[in-house]
């Protein structure tokens, strides 16, 4: 009897456990995957006091790194060019709309006719009669590149060639940036669709081929306008316009 009662006794206890695993284990917990998959396999198992070991922001920063990479595999001499004209930059799908040409009001002594450039503000006018003025967004020198002066169109090319100055391509290539001697008019030039030349000067206000960086300080000191805004501007100033900057 005894014997038969010592059975029955580690039988229920073995039974239990064998229940509680049963149930333990008959829902599985959830699956939290890693933000980053070379986190600890621990991580991807539990969401519930863990930290990510990287973060979203360094997942972001290491995918425009190879995206870049790509892009500097498949078309070199565009990724270098970038780097000088802003390209590099994080493409914005639409510029403020401030910076897009309207007519303004404008009073100014200064003739109907003349260009004025406020680098501050990025904003060119074109005095207009009736104390008025058409404006267009501009992109203007970065810091240490600013300048003002008068001046006038001495010429106007359109698809202009670029042959960057000798400083300009010692000063990159201290960065690590390569331009060419001389680069062919087209889309892809710096100088985009027109461009008007300054006095005697290597400064111009002409197009882009990076047309999210109006409105801002990018430039070595010329005036930079959206393809299309260049264009309406370069067929109404003529050879002798005056240019003020300021």
């Amino acid at each position: 009897m005894l014997k038969k009662s010592l059975l029955l006794a580690a039988s229920l206890v073995l039974a239990v456990p064998t229940a509680e695993a049963n149930d333990r284990y008959a829902t599985r917990p959830p699956v939290v995957v890693s933000p980053d998959l070379t986190a600890p396999w621990v991580m991807q198992l539990t969401g519930q006091g863990v930290q990510p070991a990287v973060s979203s922001r360094r997942i972001v920063t290491r995918q425009q790194a190879q995206q870049r990479r790509t892009q500097r595999q498949r078309n070199p001499e565009s990724v270098q060019l970038a780097a000088v004209t802003g390209a590099a930059r994080p493409v914005q799908t639409q510029m403020d709309p401030m910076f897009l040409p309207q007519i303004v009001a404008y009073e100014t002594a200064h003739r109907a006719g003349t260009i004025v450039i406020d680098t501050n503000n990025r904003f060119l006018y074109l005095v207009l009669s009736d104390g008025k003025a058409r404006r267009y967004g501009v992109g203007v020198g970065k810091p240490g590149f600013e300048w003002a002066g008068t001046h006038k169109v001495t010429s106007k090319r359109e698809w202009p060639s670029w042959t960057p100055p000798k400083e300009m391509i010692t000063r990159e290539a201290a960065k690590g940036h390569y331009l060419p001697a001389f680069m062919d008019g087209g889309p892809e030039n710096p100088l985009g669709s027109r461009a008007l030349y300054l006095g005697s000067t290597l400064y111009r206000i002409h197009g882009t081929n990076a047309p999210w960086t109006i409105g801002y300080a990018v430039s070595s000191g010329c005036i930079r306008m959206r393809n299309e805004d260049v264009i309406d501007l370069y067929e109404r100033v003529e050879v002798g316009t005056k240019v003020i900057v300021i």
